[in-house]
Order: C-alpha cells, then structure tokens, then sequence
C-alpha cells in the first residue's frame, strides 16, 4: 500500500482528498501546516507527497526545497489556488514533479498520483545499502561487507522490500499482500518462517550486532537503518 504525505491545512478538503484515497488503496498521512510536513518527512518514509502551496508558516515550496536539499527523492504534487505560469514554473523548478489548481476532481488527483509514483518506480536506484548490507537489484545479488549471501527468491524478495521502505513497521498481513502473490497461501505464520531465516543470513550476533530487522511487539516488523 503506497504511503502518502497529504499537507494541507483546509479541512473541508483534506477529509474529502484522504477518504477518496484510501478507499483507492492509499495510506495518508495528514500534515496542516509546513512545519508538520517537516516533521513527518523527518521521521517517516513516504511513496509520494502531495503539498499545499498556501501552508501555514512553512509554504509547501518551502518544504519542497528543504525536503529536496536533504535528499529526499519521493515525488511530489503541488496543490494551489494560483494558476499562473510563474507559480507552477517556480514549484517545478524546486523540484515538484507535477501541479494541480484548485479546485480539481479527485479522480484527477488520484490519476496523477498514479503516474507519478509509476515513474518514480521506473527510476529508483537499482544498489539500496544500509551499513555494511547491499543489495543490487539489476543482479539479485546480496553482500554483507563485500561478502556475498545465498538468499532464497522470498527471503531476497522479502530483504528488497525492507530495504526499500527502511525504518517503517509492517504488519505479517502486510507483509503477505506486498512480497507474497494475492493467491498464494502463506499465512503470518509463513512470514515468521522467513523472517527468522533472513535474520541468520543477515545479522552478525557473534559481533555484538543487533537484528537489522526489529520485532515491534503486537505490531509487526521493521528494518532499522542505522546511523
């Protein structure tokens, strides 16, 4: 389920955008101002953002350049009441990958969304790295600290998703819709299985080393990317 960003500080709109898009099978957090925005890109990875241009003390072309010079790669579209060639130039030049004027539909909303995401699918790095754990997805190769791992296809699978999405708790249901087939019949039992598996190939315990992947009691599990 693709994780999204929703800063907008107009609630009439941000209950009607995050009710359509969940139901399009989005997980949207809310932010009503810039600084919030910020502090959720701060701690959380996300799929996509969707930024209002009229936030509070923070803009959302504040929060795009910040997000942008730190690094941040998720695709954005910018939502505003202006129309203007100016407006939209300078939000693309910042970084954003597309705009939408007030008032839209919100077929249109999820359309783009789709699209961008889409393509940001399409280019992401194929090497991810967390400490001395890299994967190479063009290969499906894995090494810890240059020495190579002999992964099964559903541990590397399984391994790719956490790396991709680091320091973000998925339940085993989640887990099961994301790297195992809708027909399939692995149950959560079947991810415990694959889960302590990888963590004897990835982890180092005879060096003091704690699991990458952390159990979060009644909740589910997370790759911990490490300082």
């Amino acid at each position: 389920m693709p994780r999204v960003l929703f800063a907008e500080d107009e609630q009439k709109l941000a209950n009607l955008v995050i009710d359509f898009l969940t139901a399009e099978d989005y997980e949207i957090d809310l932010a009503a101002s810039g600084t919030a925005a910020l502090n959720r890109l701060e701690s959380n990875n996300y799929d996509a953002l969707i930024l209002d241009v009229g936030l509070p003390g923070l803009s959302g072309f504040e929060v795009c350049k910040i997000y942008r010079e730190k690094g941040g790669t998720a695709p954005i579209i910018f939502l505003t009441g202006q129309s203007t060639v100016a407006d939209k130039e300078r939000g693309l030049d910042l970084g954003a990958d597309d705009y939408l004027t007030k008032p839209f539909h919100m077929r249109e909303l999820s359309a783009r969304l789709r699209a961008i995401t889409r393509r940001s699918r399409t280019l992401v790095s194929p090497r991810l790295e967390i400490g001395d754990l890299s994967l190479d997805s063009a290969t499906h190769t894995v090494t810890k600290g240059g020495t190579p791992l002999q992964l099964m296809p559903r541990e590397y699978a399984l391994l790719e998703f956490f790396m991709r999405h680091p320091n973000r708790t998925f339940t085993q249901n989640e887990l099961l819709d994301e790297v195992w087939s809708k027909d399939s019949e692995a149950s959560p039992d079947t991810v415990r299985v694959h889960i302590t598996k990888l963590r004897a190939k990835i982890d180092s315990p005879d060096k003091g080393e704690e699991s990458l992947i952390k159990t979060v009691h009644r909740v589910g599990y997370r790759l911990e990317k490490r300082q």
